[in-house]
């Protein structure tokens, strides 16, 4: 070996080198890796600074600014939201080929999908009784206006089924989506070896929008900065006092379900440690929180997922199924709350019969939310099965970015929850990679981890 050649290194020696000699680094200097977690916390509190700044000083051009980030990056979200759902709905479909007793796995995942779903909306409706959000705020029936949109059970039913394959992908009708999807999975299924072509491409095509969808959710942070400053310069602190008891009970009411009832849910059924899930799905839940969305969330989703040991096949069944129809802030309990909230308003008693309304509404109607920002759509649908005025929507319309944080976290921690238990329950969870979560940071996946699932999506670092 001559005195300028180098030793071979594997790559795995390579990965090590640079982790202990960062780019750019100097002899004895070395750059700290700031986690994801604590750069969502400093967008929070850079955002809060520059909407209260924006406000206070009405700085027009930050206003504007910050509304700009924010909508560029929920826009930037929302261009993957089609695709994505119809690539992941069709190759967790085809992919449950690959799991024993796949039909029984798939009924447990709605079966728990509905009982979550009726705790959180029992959750919600409690809540709303004891603490009567409409009394006292002030606003009355002249303060709201009906939305330009609006559900219903006829449009929801008949509007499963579209009327041609163009304009849901258009219109970004994700429950149309959602059953082209479902019919072309269960096709290739059916054809067997001569699909076999088509699927390579969709799981092609799915890599490449999760590697896309990876480096939109790199920007979350910043987003981040724009989301809330922009929320906090255009509404202040005075709508949140308006609103305080509603905002307060929504929150409340998803706190009490994410970790109150998952948890109990996780000892009591799954027989696996809360802390550990917490740890594994925090992610997720972070991101979620700030995105609003769960299908913009739905790749992160499934890596922590299947790292808290749900098999691989299966979580890319329950996940995407679960970000178009598992919501149980943004239809269990959200809608609980604003049917009582809107009804104290307009002077409207409700009986016993309308609380199991909401009940049904929330369990059977929840593929109506779609995974986007908002839950306009699920609220109309609540209120015109109650007979309530659908002016009534346009009372939260305002307040709603605020509430919609902690509905969307809620609703990914029950997406990658259900799994955890069904998993678990039918004895093909791998306890002991979910009881290492908290050793294999989910946020700095190993060599071994990145090789054996090429197909992941990285949690961002």
């Amino acid at each position: 070996m001559s005195a300028n050649s180098e030793p071979a290194t594997t790559g795995k020696a390579d990965k090590a080198d640079k982790a202990d000699k960062p780019a750019g680094s100097g002899p004895g200097l070395s750059i700290p890796k700031v986690p994801f977690w604590a750069q969502i916390v400093a967008g929070l509190v850079l955002g809060v600074l520059l909407g209260w700044l924006a406000r206070s000083q009405d700085i027009s051009w930050l206003y504007t600014t910050l509304d700009k980030i924010g909508s560029i990056f929920v826009q930037l979200l929302k261009l993957a939201v089609a695709p994505l759902v119809f690539f992941a709905i069709l190759v967790s479909i085809t992919n449950l080929r690959k799991v024993n007793n796949a039909a029984r796995l798939a009924s447990r995942t709605l079966l728990w999908f509905m009982i979550t779903s009726l705790i959180a909306v029992a959750i919600g409706i409690v809540i709303g009784l004891i603490t009567n959000p409409g009394s006292g705020t002030g606003l009355t029936p002249k303060d709201g206006a009906k939305p330009e949109g609006s559900g219903s059970w006829i449009d929801f039913l008949t509007g499963i089924v579209p009327t041609d394959v163009i304009s849901p992908f258009t219109e970004l009708n994700v429950l149309q989506i959602v059953f082209l999807a479902a019919v072309a999975g269960i096709a290739a299924l059916k054809l067997g070896d001569r699909a076999a072509p088509i699927l390579a491409l969709s799981e092609s095509v799915l890599e490449l929008l999760q590697k896309a969808l990876w480096w939109v959710i790199r920007l979350a942070p910043i987003g981040t900065v724009g989301l809330i400053g922009y929320a906090i310069a255009d509404y202040g602190w005075d709508l949140i006092g308006d609103y305080a008891t509603f905002t307060a009970d929504v929150y409340i009411g998803c706190a009490l379900v994410l970790f109150g009832v998952y948890p109990l849910l996780l000892v009591t059924v799954a027989k696996v440690s809360p802390l550990q899930f917490f740890k594994g799905a925090w992610p997720a839940i972070q991101l979620a929180f700030v995105s609003r969305s769960s299908v913009g969330t739905m790749p992160v989703t499934v890596r922590v997922t299947e790292r808290l040991g749900v098999p691989k096949e299966y979580t890319s069944f329950a996940v995407p199924f679960g970000a178009t129809t598992k919501m149980d802030g943004c239809a269990a309990i959200y809608p609980a709350l604003a049917a009582i909230f809107i009804a104290e308003i307009f002077n409207v008693q409700l009986g016993i019969q309308d609380y199991l309304l909401i009940a049904f509404v929330s369990v059977v109607g929840s593929a109506a939310t779609a995974g986007l920002t908002g839950a306009t759509v699920m609220l109309t649908l609540t209120l015109s099965t109650l007979g309530l005025p659908l002016e009534g929507v346009g009372l939260l319309i305002a307040i709603d970015p605020i509430l919609d944080m902690m509905r969307t976290a809620t609703n990914v921690a029950g997406q990658a929850l259900v799994p955890v238990i069904v998993a678990s329950r039918e004895k093909i969870l791998d306890h002991d990679k979910y009881n290492s979560a908290s050793a294999s940071p989910i946020d700095e996946p190993d060599a071994a981890d990145a090789d054996s699932r090429e197909t992941a999506v990285p949690v961002p670092a």
